[in-house]
Parts: C-alpha cells; sequence; structure tokens
C-alpha cells in the first residue's frame, strides 16, 4: 500500500468525532506529546549543561574578585603583561606550524592509501590511527625521552632543546594526525573516474590532472582539516604543559592563572580569549561546508588506480617512514614505562606500574577512568541517540528542534579547557541547586559528555536522516506508538551508528585531560590526570606507565566494539544481506 492510499484510509479516522478514529487521534497526541516532553528535557539538559556554564564564564571575565563588574579591565591588564600577551603568539606560532604539517602529511598519507596501489594498505591505515587511542601527554613523555637532556638520540636535534616549540610542535602533530587523517580520507575517498579519462583525452599531464581534478576535489576536506587541526593544537593542555618548558601558551596559563595563583577572573579572561579562535574557526568551517557541492554523481563511474612504479614506491616509502615514526614514539612510551630507573639502570621491571606508590596518582586514579568512561558510553550514547531521533524524526516542535540543535552544536567551539573552567563558576556556585554533584564522578560524566556531544550528535542525525520517514507513517497508521517503531525498526537499523558513538565517547573519555582537570577531587582523580600528576612530581616513568595503561585499555575498548558489533550487527542487519 503506497502513501496516498494511506492517506486516504486514515483521512476519515482523523475526522471522525466518535468511535475508534477519535481514540486513535487522542492516542497519536498523547505520543507526539510524550515525546515533545522528552526533547524538552534534552533542550533543558544542554542548557544547563553547556549554555549556563559558557555564560557564568563570559561573566566572570568582566567581573573582579569581589564579583563586581569591571568591564574590560580585565582584557587591558592581560594585554599590558608581556608574559600573558606573549603567549597569543606562541599559541598561534605553534598552531599555524602544526597545522601546516598535519594538513600536509594526512593528505599525502590519504592520498597514498586511496590513490595508489601501495601493499599492507590495511596494516598502514591501522597504524596511523594509533595515535587516535593514547592521551595528549604520551607523545611529550616520549620526547623527553627520545631528545630531552637525557635522551637516547638528542644528538639529532643538533643542540637544539625539546623543551619548548619543537617539542610541541612535534607532540600536537602525532596526536592530532590520525582526527586528520580520517577526515582526508572520507575527503578523497570517492571520485569520478570520467574526470580523469578526460584529462588523459586532453593531453594533461599528471601534474596538470592533480591540480585540476584531484586538488579541487578534495580542497574542502584540506580546508576543513586545516580548521581542526589549528582548534585542536591551540586549545590543547596536554603537551605544552609536559615540554613547553618555559615557552607559555594560552592554554596552560589559564591552568596557571587558576591552579598556581588561584586567580580565577583572570583564568576566564584568558579562556575567553581562547575561546575567540575556536569560535572563528567553527563558524568559518560550517560557512565552507555549505558552499560544498555533491562531487559524486548517479552517473559516476568508480575510479581504479592505475600501476605506477615509481609513484606507489614513493608513497610507500612515505607510509613507512610516518608508520616507523608513530610506531617508535608508542613503543619508546612503553620502554620507558618498563626501565627501572633512567638512563642509570635500564633493566626491564614492572616497578613503575606501581602506582600507588608514586606522588599523584594511584590505581584508584585507573579504576575512576575506566568507570567514568564506562558511565559517559552508556549514559552519553543512550541520550545523545534518543534525543537526535527526536530532532529528526518527531512531527512538529519546530522551535525545540532548533534550540536543541544549535545547544547541540555549540560544544564543538568550545575548548575542553574552557568548558572545565565554565563548569567550576556554574556548579560550585552556593546558590546553585546543582551544587551537590561538584566534586563527584557524576559531574566529571556530565562535563565530559558535553565536551564530546556535538561530534556524537551530528553522526547519529547522519545515520537516522538515512532512514526513509515513511516508516514513521506507517507505524502512525497502524496505530503503533512511535516509541516502538524506535525500539523495533530505527534502534536496529542505527545499530552501527550507535556502537560507534559509545566507543568514541569511551576513548575520549579515556584520553581527555582539559576537560576535566580542573573538576576532579581527591576521591575522583582520573588516569589522565594522575599522568601529569605524577609529571609534575618528577616520577615520569610512571606517568608513561600510566600513559600506557590508558593506551592499552582503549584498544581492548575498540577489540570489544568491534566483536560486539560483529554479534549485534548480525542480528540486527541481516536484512542487509541478500
Amino acid at each position: 500500500m503506497n502513501q496516498s492510499s494511506l492517506a486516504t484510509v486514515d483521512q476519515p479516522k482523523i475526522k471522525t468525532s466518535q468511535g475508534k478514529g477519535s481514540k486513535w487521534l487522542s492516542h497519536r497526541s498523547l505520543d507526539e506529546w510524550s515525546l515533545g516532553a522528552v526533547l524538552m528535557i534534552g533542550v533543558l539538559a544542554l542548557f544547563i549543561c553547556v549554555v549556563l556554564p559558557i555564560y557564568t564564564l563570559l561573566s566572570k571575565s568582566i567581573e573582579n574578585k569581589a564579583g563586581e563588574f569591571v568591564g574590560l579591565a580585565n582584557f587591558s591588564h592581560f594585554f599590558a603583561t608581556p608574559s600573558l600577551y606573549n603567549a597569543i603568539n606562541n599559541s598561534l606560532l605553534i598552531a599555524f606550524l602544526s597545522t601546516f604539517i598535519v594538513t600536509t602529511l594526512s593528505f599525502l598519507t590519504a592520498y597514498g592509501i586511496s590513490r595508489t596501489r601501495i601493499p599492507f594498505k590495511g596494516l598502514f591505515r591501522t597504524i596511523l590511527v594509533l595515535p587516535i587511542l593514547a592521551p595528549s601527554l604520551l607523545p611529550a613523555i616520549s620526547l623527553v625521552y627520545l631528545f630531552g637532556n637525557q635522551g637516547i638520540i638528542k644528538e639529532l636535534l643538533m643542540g637544539e632543546s625539546i623543551y619548548g616549540p619543537i617539542g610541541i610542535v612535534i607532540g600536537s602533530c602525532f596526536w592530532t594526525f590520525p582526527h586528520a587523517l580520517m577526515i582526508m580520507l572520507t575527503a578523497l575517498a570517492n571520485t569520478d573516474a570520467r574526470l580523469y579519462e578526460s584529462a588523459e583525452v586532453l593531453g594533461a599531464s599528471p601534474i596538470r590532472t592533480f591540480f585540476t581534478v584531484t586538488f579541487p576535489a578534495a580542497k574542502y576536506g584540506i580546508i576543513s582539516v586545516a580548521f581542526v587541526v589549528f582548534t585542536l593544537v591551540i586549545t590543547d593542555f596536554g603537551v605544552p604543559k609536559v615540554i613547553g618548558g618555559q615557552f607559555n601558551v594560552l592554554a596552560t596559563d589559564i591552568y596557571k592563572q587558576v591552579i598556581g595563583q588561584q586567580n580565577f577572573e583572570m583564568g576566564a579572561t584568558v579562556s575567553v580569549i581562547l575561546l575567540l579562535p575556536a569560535i572563528l574557526t567553527f563558524i568559518t568551517d560550517r560557512w565552507l561546508q555549505r558552499r560544498q557541492s555533491a562531487l559524486l554523481t548517479s552517473k559516476a563511474v568508480p575510479w581504479v588506480a592505475p600501476k605506477r612504479l615509481w609513484l606507489d614506491r614513493t608513497f610507500f616509502a612515505l607510509m613507512v617512514l610516518v608508520s616507523v615514526v608513530i610506531v617508535g614514539i608508542i613503543l619508546m612510551a612503553v620502554y620507558a614505562s618498563l626501565v627501572t630507573f633512567w638512563p642509570y639502570n635500564l633493566s626491564l621491571s614492572f616497578n613503575n606500574y606501581n602506582f600507588d606508590l608514586m606522588d599523584g596518582g594511584g590505581w584508584d586514579s585507573y579504576w575512576n577512568s575506566i568507570q567514568m568512561a564506562t558511565f559517559t558510553a552508556l549514559i552519553g550514547t543512550g541520550f545523545i541517540f534518543f534525543q537526535s531521533y527526536l530532532v529528526a524524526k518527531l512531527k512538529g516542535f519546530q522551535l525545540l528542534k532548533w534550540c536543541f540543535h544549535l545547544f547541540a552544536i555549540l560544544p564543538l567551539a568550545v575548548p575542553g579547557l574552557v568548558l572545565g573552567l565554565a563548569y567550576i563558576f556554574f556548579f560550585n556556585a552556593p546558590n546553585n541547586p546543582l551544587n551537590g554533584i561538584y566534586g563527584t564522578m557524576t559531574i566529571l560524566v556530565v562535563c565530559t559528555i558535553s565536551h564530546f556531544y556535538t561530534v556524537c550528535h551530528l553522526t547519529a542525525t547522519t545515520a537516522l536522516k538515512q532512514i526513509d520517514a515513511e516508516f514513521e507513517s506507517v507505524s502512525a497508521s497502524l496505530k503503533v506508538p512511535q516509541i516502538k517503531t524506535f525500539w523495533r525498526v530505527t534502534l536496529p537499523v542505527c545499530m552501527p551508528a550507535v556502537l560507534d558513538i559509545a566507543s568514541y565517547l569511551f576513548v575520549n573519555a579515556m584520553t581527555t585531560v582539559s576537560a576535566v582537570v580542573f573538576l576532579y577531587s581527591y576521591h575522583t582523580s582520573l588516569a589522565s590526570v594522575a599522568v601529569l600528576n605524577m609529571d609534575d612530581a618528577g616520577d615520569i616513568a610512571p606517568a608513561a606507565a600510566m600513559a600506557v595503561m590508558i593506551m592499552l585499555t582503549c584498544m581492548v575498548a575498540r577489540l570489544v566494539h568491534w566483536l560486539l558489533g560483529n554479534v549485534l550487527l548480525k542480528h540486527t542487519q541481516s536484512w542487509r544481506q541478500k
């Protein structure tokens, strides 16, 4: 039965004022209003967890310690202080250098995977995304052991110090590279073979074909990568904290103002300044994405990379080189965690994994991270996916949907360090009814979900938009509640996206530092924060050991995600099989 026949059948029911039609109408209205109320709860939750903390942070930046309005006095003081003002120039320098290096490398490696015939593509792809499973502190610690004052290959720096811009740039490139690679692979994944055939027929050289066909097709992906990397680097806290030395950046200045000097107003001021480039890059990226047009039409012919011996060998050598660097940094962290006493006693042992004897962290921190990441994955996935379903599939409530989508996109433009400080100002206020969750595991879970909300929301929304709205129309005509349609149809179909969201939340909850460094208490210290504290206390090898434990845990989580996906997808995706 098609849609027009369904509409014809349903019309008398809607006009009937009594009998079965009237019962169906009232039931349907109750169903819609119930789901609308749930959507309203979601809007209020995001308003409380995202909007109000940011508003409180902005208010603090124009107040003095007594809470009195002082206008732009804090900003004037910031720019009048040379050390603080220099942090802006340092942050921009690091961000631009890292963005150029990562954008170039990610494009070349993505091109090697998608546009050449090099062997072992699957292996290379796995190795290149490994840094995403490690906290940003891990590469900084490895670089200390490699190029520090007692590093094993410090001679390669030819007298330059790793403690400063060199170390920050290398560490930032390491942990942002997988994010850039995944975007670039998507940008280069599909192309129309007819364009390359036309270029060949017209006698275009390979170089000209690259600049007239390949590069224009990937330009929006390249621009997106540049903005993403720039934002990640300029807002990162972990790498410059460990290996920055006396080279101040905005993110570490916020930490020093809040933790070192208890100057919360100046911390809020620096946070607002740090917020500006993130918002600017976010707006520009959104604008560019709207200008992007479809490059793959229904008549497109899939392109198969031809054999180009010299080009394939060149890209194979590049892939080997990048993979060796990534694996080398990871293995250096593992080796450092096993060395008894660097560099005097290089015998291997597990003494550094006895975290309970170290300053700044213990095994309780590790188990707290497991608990926090699990709660974040379970609660966050359920809340995000169901609210995204309501936004995409619930009829009416347009104003609520608009507000929800706006609040859901906002966290993408807010750095984790800024959000964490905003949570202090908002939830630690004595007159806030939610003050009771401050210093508990709850606020860590809420902050982490809020911090990574946007990517998960967009993932869920993309998956839901691929499902025809006809399912809801048919269920309505059959008097089936929409929540039942969600449970029986939508959720099974979107199960791959649900598992991806859960895995994304778990891994990021394990590795995040900036979003939670201001919010933990003595009883809720996390593994990523313990790495930072042990490094501050001089226990660098135990810090490396804890970073390795975080990475191994994320690997296990990815393995569980893969195994669970195979089991669940066999039961929920069998309809895809012929």
